[in-house]
């Protein structure tokens, strides 16, 4: 019996079961169906050992192949393509930072990542089909860096670090600026423009007061009570 043989004889023990390679292909199914018929519990865990199922399994979860199909056809994916997808549904030219906006609502959640980067429901996406949801999340999802954010304000960068310092708004995200590299931690925070406007309407805040604060003196937000959680607002 030749080498070859003598290996496909000793594999023959686990003949029986199947890998995470395996199961799909008798599925029928691309491995992103597969696991996210997992996340569904359409695929219960391995029962066989060493992340292999037994053919019983197997022939129990081929029973349900008509409900993973039902899971949609379109991947889960990133941001930019999701964006691109939304885009084409609806005649719209859309920046990747609207799905930050649509995952945070939950309308199209963050479901894994891939080199980093945040991956969005495919389920979510084949289905949505709501366009004043989707235009609400243009306007508020909108991202300004400090810069810009306080521009929008119409108050001072120095008044704008005093929200940040005391934790009044928070950026949602952070991007690499033109100078870092790739390998580098992105350095750049951005703030959605939803939670500037909260700030606008606050109570608490007389912005003609802040905004008449001349250049070289003290900021009227140096006041501001310091927030430990976004929970008490």
């Amino acid at each position: 019996m030749g080498e070859q043989q003598v290996k496909r004889k000793s594999g023959s023990k686990r003949a029986g079961t199947f890998g995470p390679v395996q199961f799909p292909d008798r599925l029928g199914v691309s491995l992103w169906q597969f696991e996210r018929a997992r996340r569904a519990g359409l695929v219960p865990e391995p029962d066989a050992g060493g992340g292999r199922w037994s053919v019983a399994v197997v022939e129990e979860v081929m029973g349900r192949r008509a409900q993973i199909a039902a899971l949609g056809a379109l991947p889960d994916v990133g941001a930019e393509r999701a964006a691109g997808l939304l885009g084409a549904r609806f005649g719209m030219e859309l920046e990747a930072g609207v799905l930050i906006e649509l995952a945070r609502t939950d309308v199209i959640p963050v479901v894994g990542e891939y080199k980093g980067h945040a991956l969005y429901c495919g389920r979510a996406l084949e289905t949505f089909a709501d366009r004043a949801v989707l235009e609400r999340a243009v306007e508020s999802g909108r991202l300004y860096t400090r810069v810009q954010a306080a521009g929008y304000l119409r108050v001072r960068e120095a008044d704008f670090a005093h929200l940040v310092r005391s934790g009044w708004v928070e950026p949602v995200t952070w991007v690499r600026s033109g100078w870092q590299r790739r390998r580098e931690v992105p350095a750049v925070a951005l703030f959605r423009q939803g939670d500037l406007e909260v700030l606008l309407a606050h109570p608490g805040i007389d912005w003609d007061e802040v905004r008449r604060t001349p250049k070289g003196r003290p900021s009227q937000l140096a006041r501001l009570t310091t927030r430990t959680g976004r929970g008490g607002e």
